[in-house]
């Protein structure tokens, strides 16, 4: 029995939970919340339009478009959906999980679009102003789209954390900036009815800002995983203290895991065993591990055996070596300590801050080894700090 099944899991330990609804499972709910998406987005295009030209208020308009590009997002995350649930086969033997996340790159990239031509129409609009007629019609349309788009926002972010879709989350995220910006709609149909005072181009300018930056940001998002991320660091922990609940690991550590979507996260981790152990014991070891980690946080783990004899004839070698690591500030940790009499060779390995050189902390600490015990040949194998 582990000794940390009863630990709270954490945020990003709760998304992989959330995952094992089902592959199929999760495919409808995110298809379901991008309809919801589709229909609400079309239902205020086709508002916005129709006031927006009766007011002749590019900013209306250009919020229009706006929605209307945002159900276009909805229409590509269920395509994406689609597509990264198929099967893996012999070309993509981990699947097309991936997919997804270039679905959140097109996202964006519509986003980013969106805000550009609006921007050139803006300053247009500056350059060469018209007058504006903004109606009670159209200020509560202004107003019934403020609280859909913040409705949306909330119900794409619900819906994005609960089956792990950063398409319905970069869309929620959109759907927020879209309530902004039709708060600044309404400023404008406040200057134009109290003050008469033509803000329109102005406002629609700083709309386009906005939109893309939103653009910008959502593109940083969803190329993030893509590019290769550091996994959240609370889970990492989680993990390599779960693995260390075995009670025949003596220490865990090098956790590296590769996001290849998000029902599907593998990864390697290194663990100490003592050097005693029989080859059948420690496959069983591995293959608890192994299932355990998969059933608990969904995470397709291979375990790594290091087989450690830190006492005996070896403790004073050990001890020097903990004394030297302690007091470098690139070394976090060392493992993996076994001492071969008979070829009078010190395994170890080092765990590294990434901004370190890793070749000359290795070769200074060798050295120090070697003056120390000149009898023995030191072997070391690096390792940066891949997860938290």
């Amino acid at each position: 029995m582990n000794k940390n099944s009863s630990e709270k899991e954490s945020p990003k330990a709760a998304g992989q939970a959330a995952s094992q609804m089902g592959k199929r499972q999760r495919e409808r709910a995110i298809v379901r919340a991008s309809f919801v998406g589709i229909f609400g987005n079309l239902a205020l295009t086709l508002f916005k339009f129709i006031v927006g030209f009766a007011s002749n208020s590019i900013a209306i308009i250009l919020d229009g478009v706006n929605n209307a590009t945002d159900a276009l997002s909805s229409i590509i995350t269920i395509v994406g959906t689609k597509l990264a649930g198929r099967r893996a086969n012999r070309a993509h033997p981990f699947g097309f999980g991936r997919l997804e996340y270039v679905t959140s790159v097109i996202i964006a990239v519509i986003i980013l679009a969106a805000g550009i031509i609006s921007l050139r129409e803006s300053i247009d609009k500056i350059l060469h102003p018209a007058s504006t007629n903004y109606s009670t019609l159209a200020i509560t349309v202004i107003v019934v789209a403020i609280v859909a788009k913040v409705a949306i926002g909330i119900y794409f972010h619900r819906r994005g954390k609960a089956t792990n879709s950063q398409a319905l989350i970069a869309s929620g995220i959109d759907s927020n900036y879209d309530a902004v910006l039709s708060a600044g709609t309404l400023v404008v149909a406040i200057f134009q009815l109290v003050w008469n005072i033509n803000i329109d181009g102005m406002v629609g300018l700083i709309i386009s800002l906005v939109v893309c930056k939103a653009g910008i940001e959502v593109l940083g998002q969803a190329m993030a995983p893509l590019i290769g991320t550091r996994e959240d660091d609370r889970f990492g922990r989680q993990i390599r203290e779960y693995v260390e609940g075995f009670p025949e690991v003596q220490r865990a550590d090098t956790l590296v895991l590769d996001n290849f979507g998000p029902n599907e996260i593998i990864g390697s981790i290194k663990i100490e065993v003592p050097d005693q152990m029989t080859a059948r014991a420690i496959s069983e070891l591995s293959r608890k591990i192994e299932l355990g980690v998969r059933r608990k946080f969904n995470v397709m783990l291979v375990v790594g055996i290091n087989a450690a004899n830190p006492s005996g004839a070896f403790e004073e070698v050990r001890d020097k070596l903990a004394q030297l690591t302690a007091a470098n500030p690139a070394v976090i940790s060392f493992g993996g300590f076994y001492g071969d009499q008979e070829t009078h060779t010190v395994y170890f390995n080092l765990l590294l801050q990434f901004k370190c050189d890793g070749e000359a902390v290795q070769r200074q600490l060798v050295a120090q080894m070697q003056k120390t015990f000149p009898a023995y040949t030191f072997e070391v194998e690096t390792d940066h700090d891949y997860e938290g």
